[in-house]
């Protein structure tokens, strides 16, 4: 199934959890969700900086 930006959102979560409880302090992505799942970038990035504003971890987000 395709994601929704509320499903997004619930994996961005759980990843967060995961980094706090095993000490990741960096992670590198594509813009997860806007290729062949036709997420908005916008909306994506938005969320994923709500998600993690609170933390310390550093992300690196990359495109080709």
């Amino acid at each position: 199934h395709k994601p929704t930006y509320e499903s997004m959102r619930k994996s961005l979560e759980a990843m967060k959890a995961h980094c706090l409880n095993n000490g990741v302090t960096d992670i590198s992505m594509p813009r997860i969700g806007c290729g062949l799942d036709r997420l908005d970038w916008n909306k994506v990035s938005a969320i994923l900086g709500e998600v993690f504003e609170d933390t310390d971890i550093k992300i690196t987000v990359y495109s080709l």
